[in-house]
C-alpha cells in the first residue's frame, strides 16, 4: 500500500455527514457597466470529511480562492449553501463568530497576515482575546499552539517580533494563532507558496501531524499539484468557477481522466509526458461562460479529434457535463472521459 493509501485509509470519514461542505454554491460579483456577473463560483459541491485533507487545485483566477472565501463565511453566496456538520451557516454577527472560531484561515503570505507590531504572544493571543477576553489560562494556550505549531521552547519566541523570524517561523506562528481556538478545520490559502522550497516540506509535515494527533479537517488551497499530492487525501480541480474533476490524490493525479488536469499534470518533471499540453489561449471571461463545456474552446481532446472520434464533440460544444455531487467517489465533468 502506498504512502497516499495508507493516508486516505487513515483518514477516512467516521461518519456520512462531511463537517464541512459546500452545496450548489454560486458567487457572483457584479460588472461593471453592461458586462454582465463575473460567475467566480458557479455551481460547486465538494466535501471535507472529518480528519481529511482536500486539495483544492487549479489555475489563477479558476476561483478557488473565492470559494475558499466561501467555505469560511468570508462572502455570502448568491445561491446554494455552507453547511458545518450538516447545519447551514448563518451569516449574523454571532454566530459567525463562533463559526469561525471551528474554521480557520491560515494565509499564504505570513509577513502581511501578522502585525509587525504585535510580538509572536500577541499574534498567538489575538484569537482568544477576541473570542473569550482575557482568560487565565491564555499563556498556557499561547504556549501549547505555538509548542504543536513546531517552535519549542514556545517562551523563547513570546517576545519575538516577525521581523525578527525566519519565513517558515512566520507561518508557524501563523498555524499557532489558527490551533490556539481548537478549531475543526483549517482553510490553507497556498500556505507554502511564499517559502524557500527547504522549508516547505516541513511546513507540509506538520498539516499532516496535525491531522494525525488533533485529527484536524483541512481544505488546501494550491496551484501546486506536487503538494497536492504529498499533502492530500483528496484532489478536486477546478476550472472557470467548477470543480471538474474530484477524487482520491492517488487517482486523479495518477490516473488524470479529464483533459485539463491532463495538460496541468503534463507540465510537472515527473508526470513521465512526452511533452507538456499547450492550451490554447486564457481561461474564458467568467462574465461570458461559453455554452457546453466551458474547456471546450481550449481542449485538446477536442481539438485533435478524439472527442469527434468518440462520438461527443457535439455534447463538448452544446450540452453543460453538469455540477459534480459532493462525496468521496471519484468523479469527472467531461462527455469524452465518460463516454
Amino acid at each position: 500500500m502506498t504512502a497516499n493509501a495508507e493516508r486516505m485509509d487513515a483518514a477516512a470519514p467516521a461518519a456520512l455527514t462531511p463537517v464541512l461542505s459546500a452545496e450548489g454554491l454560486h458567487v457572483a460579483f457584479k460588472g461593471r457597466g453592461r458586462r454582465g456577473s463575473a460567475r467566480a463560483v458557479d455551481g460547486v459541491d465538494l466535501d471535507v470529511h472529518a480528519g481529511e485533507i482536500v486539495a483544492l487545485v487549479g489555475e489563477s483566477g479558476c476561483g478557488k480562492t473565492t470559494l475558499a472565501r466561501a467555505l469560511l463565511g468570508l462572502e455570502r453566496p448568491t445561491a446554494g449553501r455552507v453547511a458545518f456538520e450538516g447545519e447551514p451557516l448563518r451569516y449574523g454577527m454571532r454566530p459567525l463568530k463562533t463559526y469561525r472560531r471551528r474554521v480557520q484561515l491560515v494565509l499564504q503570505d505570513p509577513s502581511g497576515s501578522l502585525n509587525p507590531r504585535h510580538t509572536v504572544y500577541d499574534a498567538v493571543a489575538e484569537g482568544l482575546r477576541i473570542h473569550e477576553g482575557h482568560t487565565a489560562d491564555e499563556r498556557d494556550r499561547v504556549a501549547a499552539a505555538l509548542s504543536r505549531s513546531g517552535l519549542r521552547p514556545p517562551e523563547r519566541f513570546f517576545l519575538s517580533y516577525p521581523h525578527e523570524l525566519s519565513g517558515g517561523q512566520r507561518q508557524r506562528v501563523v498555524i499557532a494563532g489558527a490551533l490556539v481556538l481548537e478549531p475543526e478545520v483549517i482553510v490553507a490559502d497556498e500556505p507554502v507558496a511564499s517559502l524557500d522550497a527547504s522549508v516547505r516540506g516541513e511546513i507540509l509535515g506538520l498539516l499532516l501531524r496535525l491531522r494525525d494527533e488533533l485529527g484536524l479537517s483541512a481544505l488546501v488551497v494550491t496551484h501546486d499539484l506536487g503538494l497536492a499530492w504529498n499533502i492530500a487525501d483528496r484532489a478536486a480541480v477546478m476550472y472557470l468557477g467548477r470543480v471538474v474533476e474530484v477524487g482520491p490524490v492517488e487517482e486523479v493525479l495518477a490516473s488524470p481522466r479529464h483533459p485539463y488536469t491532463r495538460a496541468l499534470l503534463s507540465v510537472l518533471p515527473e508526470s513521465g509526458a512526452d511533452s507538456p499540453v499547450i492550451l490554447s489561449g486564457e481561461p474564458p471571461d467568467p462574465t461570458r461562460v461559453p455554452a457546453g463545456c466551458r474547456f471546450h474552446a481550449r481542449c485538446q481532446v477536442l481539438g485533435s479529434g478524439q472527442a469527434d472520434a468518440a462520438g461527443v464533440a457535439g455534447r463538448c460544444r452544446s450540452e453543460d457535463p453538469g455540477v459534480l455531487s459532493g462525496g468521496t467517489a471519484t468523479q469527472v465533468a467531461c462527455h469524452w472521459a465518460n463516454a
